[in-house]
């Protein structure tokens, strides 16, 4: 199908990647949870232009540049894990009575998921080696197989965000009788988003 070779692993492989733990959802929960599902839509799509972002950097071979070059890979990398970090530690910090972390509106729930997903540039390095792992040379067509790849990745990343916001905000729901347990899931998110942070700070 358009030059991609074994589709439906194709598919597979990427359903496996979206339910990874990981920043990208982590930012979507927590938008759902203080935004409704408006705010986990937001936020799904935030993800998915990220994503195209970087896929299309990759495909461009911003990566074979960022490896020329360690010294950007690495002011991208640790700009992403700073990023991260400061997010983290505004959940942890944060008072009761205090203004959220994350607004409720939509708008912005879409720039932070989107920045999130964006400074990671290991993100374009892991395209760039996956791409070609689905692509048959003999039917390969360019930027029509790139361009399906990429529509493909769209439309799955946005069924598994609905998913999410959708299963996020029924729990919510049953939650907010009792703010406690949203504080303790914030401050857990704030460890998490640190965590994910150091990891990609450490990470070589």
């Amino acid at each position: 199908m358009f030059g991609i070779a074994d589709y439906g692993a194709f598919v597979a492989a990427i359903v496996l990647f979206l339910a990874l733990p990981g920043p990208g959802n982590l930012a979507l929960i927590t938008s759902t949870g203080k935004g409704g599902v408006g705010g986990g839509l937001a936020a799904t799509f935030g993800v998915i232009v990220g994503d195209q972002v970087l896929m299309w950097a990759a495909v461009a071979g911003v990566a074979a540049l960022l490896a020329t070059y360690p010294a950007a890979f690495a002011a991208v990398q640790w700009l992403g894990a700073a990023y991260l970090a400061w997010l983290g530690w505004k959940m942890l910090s944060a008072k009761p009575g205090d203004a959220p972390v994350l607004n409720i509106r939509p708008r912005q729930y879409f720039q932070q998921a989107f920045f999130i997903t964006l400074l990671n540039p290991k993100a374009i390095v892991f395209y760039m080696a996956f791409f070609p792992l689905f692509v048959d040379p003999a039917r390969h067509q360019g930027l029509i197989t790139f361009g399906a790849m990429a529509a493909t990745i769209a439309f799955l990343t946005f069924l598994y965000g609905l998913g999410m916001t959708l299963l996020t905000h029924h729990l919510a729901e049953r939650m907010r009788a009792s703010p406690r347990i949203g504080r303790t899931l914030e401050k857990l998110a704030g460890v998490f988003l640190i965590g994910f942070g150091l990891k990609l700070a450490l990470s070589k």
